[in-house]
């Protein structure tokens, strides 16, 4: 099994790129070496891949959000603004159309951010439908990669526990190349399968 290597100035950006790192591992990296921490971590992934390979500092470029609120009350008919950002007024409307139980999920809060100039009435119409297809497997952001690693390994592992997920994880993280599960995985960290 190879070694990780330490995270500094000697490696290239495509060694870098093979390995697992924490966010953190990210942000402390870009602060010793006068590069911004700040963004998510596939933004700083990029900015230190770029500065391995060519020593620039890449600035990152910050769109600043206009937030547009509605004028007056939100009615079905309103149009959903620019730079939409969820508020208690926001919140308040949706709960007297769609129930108590409302909560802004992450789909539905995309789904608004997408669809500036379109009614209440659609956001609404909107998500009922995400609420129906809830039970479907939902899409993990990129970054998120022990969560859709974990995930992907109990759909092809029933019956195993988290303990074996997370060994078969750290086995696969302590590795070059993606971190997508593998059913080979299983044998590599847990031993030849029952």
């Amino acid at each position: 099994m190879s070694e990780r290597p330490k995270l500094d100035t000697d490696l290239s950006g495509a060694a870098f790129r093979e390995w697992y790192w924490l966010k953190e591992e990210l942000a402390d990296f870009c602060r010793g070496n006068g590069l911004s921490s700040a963004g998510s971590k596939t933004e700083l992934a990029d900015r230190i891949a770029l500065y391995l390979d060519t020593g620039k500092a890449e600035t990152p470029r910050i769109a600043r959000k206009t937030r547009n609120k509605p004028a007056g009350d939100i009615t079905p008919d309103t149009l959903i603004e620019d730079g939409f950002v969820c508020s208690e007024k926001h919140r308040a409307f949706f709960k007297t159309q769609l129930g108590e139980s409302f909560t802004f999920n992450v789909r539905f809060q995309k789904w608004l951010k997408c669809n500036a100039g379109k009614t209440y009435a659609d956001a609404i119409e909107a998500y009922k439908e995400i609420r129906k297809e809830k039970g479907g497997r939902k899409s993990i952001d990129s970054q998120f990669e022990y969560n859709t690693y974990i995930r992907d390994f109990f759909e092809n592992n029933p019956g195993r526990s988290l303990d074996d997920a997370i060994r078969c994880w750290k086995y696969k993280k302590s590795r070059p190349g993606s971190n997508k599960y593998d059913d080979s995985d299983v044998a590599a960290a847990l031993g030849t399968l029952e």
